[in-house]
């Protein structure tokens, strides 16, 4: 058996109790002048005594009349941190698929799957109240090329766990040959939220998407989106 294939398998099996608890379903309605539509977010973190897991999964409902799903997107993410101090090994894989309508039908592409391996310098108040987690990692994009990704996240949470301000932001290095006959070789993608957390269970806000060169767009683009989100 291939052992690439194994080495995955035995990958995602070690994320299976993480995939079963999760955290935290987000509907956001994207306003971006090239999207208009709906997509859902499942996220789940979990820390334990060796480290954290933490995965997300985003569904794009933008497919026909009835907006079925025509794409979808993961991470899933393993910090290890057994030994004192604010710095964790991490591990993470990343992938998708979309689709496209055409005169003939619709028509799927893969999201390229990259695997990163680094480490987590991570810093937080007494309570976690406020997180900063900034990320370092080698990047290994399948059938591309080797690259490298920055990646900062963040949760701040103020008057009594009321109002929450998260995000991330990722800059990495790829090749990309644009539609206008141009190449970049450089992305950045930052998606800061604001919630209002009605409840300890729903909460309601905003996330805007800040993008260069990011997901076959050429060019830097904001997105706004309006959220709601269910915490289990």
């Amino acid at each position: 058996m291939n052992k690439r294939f194994l080495f995955i398998l035995a990958f995602i099996l070690a994320f299976i109790p993480a995939l079963l608890n999760a955290q935290d379903l987000q509907v956001l309605y994207d306003f971006g002048k090239d999207r208009n539509y709906v997509t859902s977010t499942l996220e789940m973190f979990k820390p334990d005594k060796w480290g954290s897991s933490y995965y997300f999964v985003d569904f794009y409902y933008d497919f026909g009349p009835f907006k079925h799903p025509s794409g979808a997107y993961m991470e899933i993410t393993r910090s290890l941190h057994f030994w004192k101090g604010p710095i964790s090994a991490h591990v993470e894989y990343d992938g998708g698929l979309g689709s496209f309508p055409t005169s003939n039908g619709q028509m799927a592409y893969p999201i390229n799957s990259a695997w990163l391996l680094g480490i987590d310098y991570n810093l937080n108040n007494a309570d976690f109240s406020k997180t900063f987690t900034l990320q370092a990692m080698y990047k290994h994009i399948v059938g591309k090329q080797e690259s490298a990704q920055l990646t900062a996240v963040w949760g701040l949470h103020f008057f009594k766990r009321k109002l929450s301000f998260t995000g991330f932001a990722d800059f990495w290095l790829e090749n990309n040959n644009n539609s206008d006959g141009s190449v970049t070789n450089t992305v950045f993608v930052s998606q800061p939220q604001l919630w209002y957390n009605f409840t300890d269970h729903f909460s309601a806000g905003t996330e805007v998407e800040f993008a260069n060169n990011f997901a076959a767009t050429d060019g830097f683009m904001v997105r706004p989106r309006l959220a709601v989100k269910w915490n289990f």
